[in-house]
């Protein structure tokens, strides 16, 4: 018998599969129903040898010496800062927007109090932030509004910033210097052997046994367990029954080009022309020397997996109805990001996985990380 049946080899429930197992001496059994562990982080080598992000890229970041420093239990690091640089009226600017995006564009030479003067004179003075547009034009304008967010938002939602709640957008920053760094966290770094062979370290215990290729619906009876940690769309565990939650997914193009260097860095954002969000390539990424380079283009569309939540207050009332449900399911744990239908980052996901270990054991989170 196991103690529990966790229902997903992702972030969520590879952390919580190593600490019952290691932590707790608990039996667990991990159930996915794709061909491999790791979820959307899920990383691999090509036939040529490149090791890509199936999925899309996954760059890892965090404020949390906690999370940074249980991770490192799993694998070595290879320091990486990552930058993105946006298509926009013909240059490659960098983003978020940045005192040399500016200046770039406009053809300005403003310091950092100036920059913060232009976009106070062009910022639209909101009364109550409400959507995306509203987040976006009280802070930086229209015209910056129109060439950066409003293209790649409606691509990306398939809605126009205006129908997205505030919290979108809100995740953009400006800075008033140069710094062209994508994120600030303390922590920045990329598993030196990739996301898969750290996910394979954290489940690598004989306490735990991972059963792949099958949906957790054709064994669930069939297996005696405890309790049951659910990762997957909430909305499907109780069979859809107040309607189906609305997610953004995405199509991938992977492509190999047989030359060192595809573009001038990591991520190329194209807002406003193509039908793809963005191109990454991943050599950048990995650290991969190689004399061929693989690059993905991303394709926002309505049907698919389930990548993003679609963070409006319709849909938001209807996971509060999922939400109560899962609260009167004695037995079953709902943890990561489409089992509480919520963006999170990687480091976020690991943070609550590790928040619901603790409860699990009756610990405090510190206590529940002790052991190693």
């Amino acid at each position: 018998m196991f103690d529990y049946l966790i229902v997903g080899a992702g972030f969520a429930g590879s952390v919580l599969a190593e600490r019952l197992a290691r932590g707790s001496q608990c039996r667990v059994l991990v159930v996915d129903k794709r061909n491999h562990i790791g979820g959307n982080a899920y990383d691999c080598y090509d036939k040529h040898g490149l090791l890509i992000h199936k999925y899309g890229p996954h760059i890892f970041h965090t404020a949390s010496a906690d999370i940074f420093n249980y991770l490192s239990r799993f694998t070595e690091w290879r320091q990486y800062q990552h930058r993105v640089r946006a298509c926009v009226d013909g240059r490659l600017v960098p983003i978020p927007i940045n005192l040399e995006t500016v200046n770039e564009l406009y053809g300005l030479s403003l310091d950092g109090k100036g920059m913060k003067d232009y976009l106070a004179s062009v910022a639209e003075k909101v009364a109550e932030v409400k959507t995306s547009e509203d987040v976006v034009v009280g802070s930086v304008g229209r015209e910056l509004y129109e060439k950066f967010f409003r293209g790649y938002t409606r691509k990306q939602w398939g809605l126009d910033p205006s129908e997205l709640d505030a919290q979108v957008t809100a995740r953009v920053p400006v800075r008033y210097n140069r710094d062209d760094r994508y994120f600030l966290d303390s922590y920045q770094a990329m598993p030196a052997r990739g996301f898969t062979h750290m996910f394979g370290n954290m489940l690598d215990h004989p306490n735990i046994k991972v059963l792949l290729n099958t949906d957790y619906r054709e064994i669930i009876n069939e297996i005696e367990y405890g309790e049951l940690i659910f990762t997957g769309p909430i909305d499907e565990f109780f069979d859809c029954r107040f309607g189906k939650l609305p997610y953004r997914s995405l199509e991938f193009k992977h492509e190999t080009h047989f030359k060192e260097v595809f573009q001038s860095a990591p991520v190329v954002n194209y807002p406003n022309d193509y039908a793809y969000t963005r191109i990454t390539e991943f050599k950048y990424l990995t650290g991969q020397e190689h004399p061929f380079t693989s690059i993905v283009y991303e394709f926002p569309k309505a049907e698919g997996d389930p990548y993003y939540p679609i963070p409006r207050p319709d849909n938001a009332a209807l996971y509060k109805k999922y939400h109560a449900l899962a609260q009167e399911t004695p037995g079953v744990h709902f943890v990561g990001r489409l089992a509480t239908y919520r963006y999170y980052n990687m480091d976020q996901v690991v943070g609550q996985a590790l928040t619901l270990y603790a409860k699990l054991a009756g610990a405090k989170r510190s206590e529940a990380l002790a052991t190693a």
